[in-house]
């Protein structure tokens, strides 16, 4: 019926046509309206679309004439130069605001991807787009010299100091055991150098090294660390 009601509606005058009006919505968003009978609705209701450029406010007027005698203006604001809909998330902008200056380009890309946040095209970062991005943005490259770096340790550096793994120091952080800090989450450690000399981390950093010592002296007696 409302196909047959589509094709015999230029014929029939324009009560037919309010009629499908009133119920439109419910026609376009039914199941069975496939894209075709979508184009031919609209070839049926518009008579003509007039667009134009409104200079002083910089916007695009689209004016669209409906069968009918009605008349419906739209506007949209005109891309300037360079504009485009892809822009980068505002977390990932203030992850490399903060983290800027104080890590290389390449280490920020890699924290961005790990927090699960994507280039403003919907890609992964890179080295290139975080210094593209920070350029943009006028921050400062990363400075080995920074003062607030100045006095901190790498998880990797402070594991090679006290003598453990990498995957014990991350857990003596984790367990706040060795003080730390992470400027962003999944943004590497800055442990301060003096942390390693605390009483907590140096009684436990030594508790791990008898405990190996103990399962080294016997290779014949199975003991566990501590007893």
């Amino acid at each position: 019926m409302l196909v047959q009601a589509l094709y015999s509606l230029r014929h029939i005058g324009q009560t037919p046509l309010l009629r499908l009006a009133e119920d439109l919505e419910s026609v376009w968003r039914a199941p069975g309206t496939d894209l075709r009978l979508k184009k031919r609705i609209l070839r049926t209701l518009i008579e003509e679309i007039v667009v134009d450029v409104d200079q002083p406010t910089i916007q695009v007027v689209i004016l669209i004439h409906w069968s009918g005698g009605r008349h419906t203006e739209l506007r949209v604001t005109k891309p300037k130069t360079g504009e485009h809909g892809h822009k980068t998330p505002v977390e990932a902008v203030e992850v490399v605001k903060q983290m800027a200056g104080q890590y290389p380009d390449g280490v920020i890309a890699g924290t961005l991807n790990r927090l699960g946040f994507s280039t403003g095209c919907g890609n992964t970062w890179k080295k290139h787009l975080v210094c593209s991005l920070r350029s943009k943005l006028d921050l400062p490259t990363y400075d080995r010299n920074n003062k607030q770096a100045q006095g901190t340790l790498t998880v990797e550096q402070a594991a090679e100091l006290l003598g453990v793994s990498i995957r014990t120091a991350r857990e003596l952080l984790r367990t706040n055991v060795l003080t730390g800090k992470q400027v962003v989450k999944f943004a590497p450690w800055q442990i301060p150098a003096a942390a390693l000399n605390a009483i907590a981390v140096v009684e436990r950093v030594q508790h791990i090294h008898n405990g190996k010592q103990i399962l080294q002296s016997d290779e014949h007696t199975l003991r566990l660390p501590g007893i």
